[in-house]
């Protein structure tokens, strides 16, 4: 019981590290620069005291389960020798956990609101649900199959350098012929995918499949999968704009 509270502490007082320059940016500007009193402090000090438990026990289930779950997955499944069974695994996984993820969910809601605001959607809610629907799916999609491809490149020791070259240049390539409305969405689908859902388990799944298979390096090979799950959803979300 003391050992747990005294990692709960240390993870506090990390985590209260972490939000301090945020702090202190925000108190500088809103105090020297714009020379006003914080609006409704009470509500601000009860919301930072929430975000700063909220990051703490996130962190902390992260340690706790995410990583060693996703480890021992990727573990057991390279043990088996089941390609199949992994490569499924790792589309769910990348698919199931982008369709969670909270900062997705917030831009496809606020692309929806715009789409519909300029027209290119009707202005029902069931029009701009579809949309955000349609827009998660599409980057779910996306990550799932950089995942594959991730898994197959640690597997068959293909070099990342051409493989990130390759998309890049299709990503530069598909600019030119996406609508313009869709470029920016598509580019900031590619950030918020690698956000807090995603990357730890991703992470751990890369990590624990190098950590596996015989000739494979952790450091050298483990990592390289988030890079996939950034550009992918890129690709996808302008061919969706395409397509649409």
């Amino acid at each position: 019981m003391k050992d747990a509270a005294h990692r709960l502490g240390k993870a506090l007082i990390g985590s209260l590290k972490d939000l301090a320059p945020i702090l202190l940016v925000v108190l500088f500007f809103q105090f020297v620069v714009l020379g006003q009193p914080l609006p409704n402090v009470a509500e601000m000090i009860a919301g930072v005291v929430l975000v700063l438990l909220g990051l703490t026990f996130f962190v902390e289930g992260l340690e706790l389960a995410l990583f060693p779950v996703g480890e021992a997955l990727a573990t057991a499944f390279a043990r088996k020798g089941s390609v199949f069974w992994l490569l499924v695994f790792g589309f769910a996984l990348g698919f199931g956990t982008t369709v969670a993820e909270p900062a997705l969910i917030a831009v496809a809601a606020e692309a929806a609101s715009v789409a519909a605001e300029s027209g290119a959607v009707a202005g029902t809610d069931e029009a701009r649900d579809s949309y955000a629907l349609g827009l998660r799916l599409t980057v779910a999609l996306s990550v799932g199959i950089a995942i594959v491809l991730g898994v197959l490149r640690i597997m068959l020791n293909w070099r990342i350098d051409l493989m990130i070259m390759i998309g890049y240049l299709t990503v530069v390539v598909m600019t030119l012929f996406a609508p313009r409305e869709i470029i920016g969405i598509a580019y900031d689908s590619g950030g918020v995918t690698t956000s807090t859902v995603t990357v730890p388990l991703v992470t751990a799944l890369g990590v624990g499949l190098a950590s596996a298979i015989k000739g494979r390096k952790p450091m050298l090979d483990g990592f390289g999968l988030i890079a996939f799950a950034s550009l992918t959803p890129m690709i996808f979300v302008m061919a969706y704009g395409m397509i649409r």
